[in-house]
């Protein structure tokens, strides 16, 4: 038995923030129903290429283990469905800009009376509140908004932003946790619950030890590249094959046994570079001086040296590496699934290890609508009512 087996959850999320959040629930275990709209259903279904067959590899990536049923919710009588479906939930998931829901009059205030015990997580941009909470929020924007992109990218080159859309993820993995801790409040109490996550909220809880430095010093952080702010070395160095290597030294023991490997124990003691105090004061000299060091073998060489002196380090992999290496194949981190129409898929594996509910992959991402009519029939609709439905686009 998986940890949220039964747990109902109802899904009205599209593109990335919600449905991450929903996936994670559904990996362990929670019965999720995604609503469509008809004939289009979610965005990401057309976002590519690539595409597999005739599905998006996006789409694929982040919508397993879920049921899909199409709502026509501007139809009377496709509200009445989902009231049914709200009915038997444990849980609602929407990530509409604030105010779509009220529109649509399937808000908060107005669902809670109808299941009182119903857990209800809201998941936009800016939240419920405040003077930018109707504005739309994509990912991209909000890196920059949030500060993120100020601190990333080289010094003396433009902000950038990372290489996966981390603010909708993160914020698809706060609200999971959310609503977690929502129904364990509800298991004590029986009290139900709202939940506002927002993605710039999740992008100022991110700050950490980068807003620490502001509110320590008054000035706003630099960019340091692939370098850290408080710690030296620490950073990606090109070797003398073209590839890249990591090293992090976050502490004296380390930074004496990664000078000794280097061949250079003159290091140990110099005045300049003997604390890290030191060598995040004198960054510049000392990175340049170690960059012509590891410029002399290859990464291979290097990440031999380093971790057999027990030295934190590790190569700069592309994804090609990443899915063929031991420890990810080793933890089960890529699993291969069987897809209606797209066939053998690939999957990113469970990564919460839990040793007696384990999660698992159950269904694989569901064609548009493709649980409709099973999900009306357990409702209780005939199937002359399901072709009705479909006569006048209610599905």
């Amino acid at each position: 038995m998986k940890a949220l087996e039964d747990i109902k959850v109802l899904d009205l999320t599209r593109a990335l923030a919600g449905p991450y959040c929903t996936l994670m629930l559904g990996d362990y275990g929670a019965d999720v129903i995604k609503v469509e709209v008809p004939s289009k259903g979610d965005d990401t279904r057309t976002w590519g290429p690539p595409f597999i067959k005739d599905q998006s590899s996006y789409f694929l990536s982040i919508n397993r283990n879920k049921r899909s049923i199409t709502l026509n919710l501007k139809e009377q009588a496709a509200k009445d469905i989902f009231i049914k479906l709200v009915s038997g939930s444990d849980v609602l998931v929407e990530n509409f800009t604030p105010g779509v829901v009220q529109r649509l009059g399937i808000d908060y205030e107005t669902l809670k009376k109808l299941n009182p015990g119903l857990i209800y997580c809201s998941i936009s941009g800016f939240g419920q509140t405040g003077p930018y909470s109707r504005k739309p929020a994509y990912d991209q924007m909000m890196q920059g908004i949030g500060g993120i992109m100020s601190v990333t990218g080289e010094p003396d080159g433009p902000p950038m932003k990372t290489g996966v859309a981390l603010t909708d993820i993160g914020a698809g993995m706060l609200g999971a946790y959310a609503v977690m801790i929502g129904l364990f409040h509800r298991s004590r109490t029986g009290h139900r619950q709202y939940i506002d996550i927002s993605m710039l909220d999740l992008q100022v809880s991110w700050l950490t030890y980068q807003a620490g430095a502001y509110f320590a010093t008054g000035r706003p952080p630099k960019r340091v590249g692939t370098a850290h702010p408080n710690l030296v070395p620490y950073q990606a160095f090109k070797c003398s094959d073209g590839k890249y290597i990591n090293i992090a030294i976050g502490n004296e023991r380390f930074w004496e046994r990664f000078c000794k490997a280097l061949g250079r124990d003159d290091l140990i003691t110099h005045e300049d570079y003997r604390l890290n105090m030191n060598r995040v004061n004198h960054r510049e000299p000392l990175v340049a001086l170690l960059e012509d060091e590891l410029l002399n073998k290859t990464s291979t060489q290097w990440i031999t040296k380093f971790e057999d002196n027990g030295i934190p380090c590790g190569p700069v992999n592309d994804l090609a590496a990443v899915f063929s290496d031991p420890q990810v194949s080793e933890r089960k981190m890529v699993q291969t699934i069987q897809h209606p129409t797209a066939g053998e898929i690939k999957q990113t594996g469970i990564p919460i290890k839990f040793s007696d509910t384990p999660g698992g992959i159950s269904l694989p991402p569901p064609l548009l609508g493709e649980h409709t009519e099973k999900i009306l029939s357990d409702l209780g609709y005939s199937i002359n009512e399901i072709r009705r439905f479909r006569e006048t686009n209610v599905i």
